[in-house]
């Protein structure tokens, strides 16, 4: 359990740097449409997805201009046509190995895991109260322990003051 929350910790730290979730995949290709195919038409929609393999996937679709069709897929993907330059681009979700499995869990998928969650965070509590008190001597909490309790509280705050 601790290893899966450090690791989706860590991964939701830096989402802004990636996405922890899902690895996204950009293909284009050139689909010239025949010159008896009506733009912004079902035929046209039809064209473009058999030459991009992606008829099954097909959700639904719009024309957010014009010269222009967007088109959902099955699991969050999304193909973009252009009809003036004939480009083509796909952009396909695919799920990240380990870290999309994990960081579900840290989201608290369902009440039971939410219940479990809290057990366990409740006995990380008793963890680290019994760890601060259990030594005695120098390396307790009447010795070095109480600062390194201080610094455990210090740390913490001044971040939180700092962001």
């Amino acid at each position: 359990m601790i290893v899966i929350y450090a690791l989706s910790g860590i991964a939701l730290n830096h989402k802004n740097d990636w996405n922890p979730n899902y690895i996204i995949e950009i293909s284009e290709s050139s689909i010239p449409l025949p010159p008896d195919i009506e733009l912004n038409s079902a035929e046209a929609l039809n064209y473009i997805l058999d030459r991009t393999d992606q008829t099954a996937s097909y959700k639904k679709h719009y024309f957010p201009s014009e010269g222009g069709l967007k088109v959902f897929l099955q699991g969050g993907s999304v193909l973009t046509y252009n009809f003036e330059t004939g480009i083509a681009l796909l952009e396909q979700l695919k799920k990240r190995p380990i870290f999309h499995s994990i960081n579900f869990l840290h989201y608290n998928p369902g009440n039971a895991w939410k219940w479990f969650s809290d057990i366990f965070c409740v006995c990380l509590i008793l963890i680290t109260i019994s760890g601060a008190i259990i030594l005695k001597g120098k390396n307790g909490i009447k010795g070095r322990g109480w600062v390194l309790i201080l610094a455990g509280i210090i740390v913490p705050v001044f971040l939180f003051f700092i962001y």
